[in-house]
């Protein structure tokens, strides 16, 4: 199935890139963007826009704030894995905690998630 993405996320998705957060300027600037696998910061999919977006592996991640650990927070965040794995996605999450205490953790897990869904792909 190929991603979907409404437009008018497209503007708000830059917004997002401008204005992103101390914990995933890190990921990205420290970890994701010199990584071996291309990532994308603030994709649009569908109606979503995620955090970070690595198309050869399908891959979602995400670093959640605060917000996500309300009831609403937990239940938008479960309809929108469901909606993302429809497209065969995994999607991973960190808390900013997890940013700021394990980075190195971090990132290893994400390139041994990284390693096992490209190797998914190739079956």
């Amino acid at each position: 199935m190929s991603l979907d993405y409404n437009d008018r996320n497209i503007t708000l998705a830059k917004t997002l890139r401008k204005n992103a957060t101390p914990q995933e300027n890190h990921l990205w600037y420290d970890f994701l963007s010199g990584y071996s696998v291309r990532f994308q910061r603030q994709k649009a999919i569908d109606q979503f826009i995620a955090d970070f977006f690595c198309h050869k592996a399908k891959l979602m991640i995400e670093i959640d704030g605060s917000q996500h650990y309300t009831e609403q927070g937990k239940q938008s965040d479960r309809f929108r894995t469901e909606r993302l794995e429809e497209y065969d996605l995994t999607v991973i999450r960190f808390t900013n905690r997890q940013i700021d205490t394990n980075f190195r953790g971090v990132c290893e897990y994400i390139d041994s998630v990284v390693q096992t869904c490209l190797e998914k792909q190739k079956q």
